[in-house]
């Protein structure tokens, strides 16, 4: 296993050093210059969206709020709870714990920088999968595959990342969040993993079985709710040492640049780990969160882009920040502990055995909710693959809750090696097509603050952009 576990990392290593990272970076880039900072000059719209603010402007404007066999569309909010729900996961427990203990506390400079390049991209990918979104029985769909294929006249790789992310998120992912809960909660309980992994199963089986309205309802319930208790309990443990926290931030910054190191080894451990696990807990680029963005019901794509790019901040700068400083604050970063346990140790030196227990019920609600929302990502692309098959999709069923089930009986970073491998690949193929479709994401964004300026509550029509083939939607 060791030498299977090292063979993984080298992989890792090459395909994300020479491909995968200079991508992300490159293309977040060159889409924050080309928007002019967008994720920073439009954040007051992102919140108006998030908190509901143009929904009655567009009740006003007589937008249709119903699909044409009369069954309510899914909210801007519940696509933008779907796809964090997918974010907010172990991620931002487990994930910002490993990134800590295999790059240093450099590492969360690096998740930072992410964040705040990445949240452009994330903009990009979803306003283009609401652009590109088509309309069926039980309301809008769409996602990558759809952009390739409608937008770029690609099947070869719509049929490919559709693979990827049926690969990455309907199996590979889904072992680290069932990694992560099993062993918190057979720890927490003192019962065996595979109680636990089949008691998840069951779990899962109940609500994907009722279809993206059941998802979306649980997303928009569960999210905010688990966010918020979280965030609260992290504030505290930050509040009762806050004479620390500037060294916590001279530990960070010293660490990314390597000051304190003699070699310049240590840099290159935060960046690679500090891009890779914030890419896990964000999601930016990757294409998986267009898959969300294009189920909403809007005025305009540009609307769910910005509120996708809400999301990247909310994850990174806020959620996976308060975990990295209740880690860094309890000073245990170092002491050999990684994932799941050095957060849990972390949290139980500062608040006692109830941080212990408080973590474990986080746990569950985090990579349940991840687990759901990976689901959808999976079956989502099944049915592009095979639209019209209900044999692959319970086929994929049982796969997906079968990898759930085996998730509590690997080791974490053997799931994470396997994560990372379909990650960069997955990532790479979106990219290649985010990048030659950005200018319509651009065209999307000018339309919008014309609008905006024009003091209209934007709405996008098809003959906006007269030019662009294949919108089923946006009549």
């Amino acid at each position: 296993m060791q030498t299977f576990n090292e063979y993984l990392t080298y992989t890792n290593n090459i395909m994300w050093t020479y491909i995968g990272i200079p991508m992300l970076i490159l293309a977040a880039i060159y889409f924050t210059i080309r928007m002019k900072g967008m994720q920073f000059r439009l954040l007051p719209d992102m919140f108006r969206i998030m908190v509901g603010l143009d929904n009655k402007r567009e009740r006003k404007t007589k937008i249709i709020v119903h699909t044409s066999n009369g069954k309510k569309t899914i909210s801007s909010f519940e696509a933008f709870a779907v796809a964090l729900s997918s974010r907010v996961g172990t991620g931002n427990l487990a994930g910002v714990a490993s990134a800590i203990y295999m790059g240093g506390p450099g590492a969360i400079f690096w998740m930072w920088i992410m964040a705040l390049l990445g949240s452009a991209t994330a903009y990009v990918e979803s306003s283009l999968a609401q652009l590109y979104k088509r309309k069926g029985e039980d309301g809008y769909y769409g996602g990558p595959a759809y952009y390739m294929i409608s937008g770029l006249g690609r099947r070869w790789m719509a049929m490919l990342f559709a693979f990827l992310i049926i690969i990455t998120f309907g199996m590979a992912n889904q072992t680290t969040q069932s990694n992560t809960l099993c062993d918190a909660l057979s720890s927490a309980f003192s019962v065996e993993k595979w109680i636990v992994g089949i008691i998840l199963t069951i779990a899962t089986i109940s609500i994907i079985y009722g279809g993206i309205h059941r998802i979306s309802r649980f997303s928009s319930i569960v999210v905010p709710f688990m966010a918020i208790g979280y965030l609260i309990i992290a504030i505290i443990v930050i509040a009762l040492n806050y004479r620390d926290i500037p060294n916590v931030f001279c530990d960070i910054f010293e660490s990314a640049f390597g000051i304190r190191q003699a070699a310049g080894g240590m840099v290159g451990a935060a960046i690679m780990n500090g891009v890779k696990r914030g890419l896990f807990s964000n999601e930016a680029g990757e294409g998986s969160a267009p898959n969300a963005a294009a189920i909403a019901h809007t005025s305009h794509p540009a609307k769910q882009g910005l509120l996708q790019s809400l999301g990247v901040f909310t994850d990174t700068l806020v959620i996976c920040t308060c975990t990295a400083f209740v880690i860094l604050l309890s000073g245990l970063y170092d002491n050999g502990l990684d994932g799941i346990l050095l957060t849990k140790q972390a949290l139980v030196s500062e608040l006692g055995p109830a941080g212990g227990w408080f973590l474990t019920a986080a746990i569950f609600l985090f990579a349940y909710s991840t687990i759901i929302a990976n689901y959808f990502y999976g079956e989502n692309n099944i049915r592009f693959l095979a639209p019209d098959s209900k044999k692959w999709l319970n086929v994929y069923r049982v796969a997906g809750c079968s990898t759930i089930l085996a998730g509590g009986f690997i080791t974490l970073q053997t799931a994470w090696g396997f994560v990372d491998i379909a990650m960069c690949m997955m990532t790479i193929c979106n990219l290649a097509a985010v990048i030659q479709l950005s200018p319509k994401a651009f065209r999307l964004l000018t339309h919008y603050e014309n609008e905006k300026r024009k003091g209209r509550n934007p709405v996008f029509r098809r003959k906006d952009m007269p030019e662009t083939n294949n919108i089923e939607c946006w009549e």
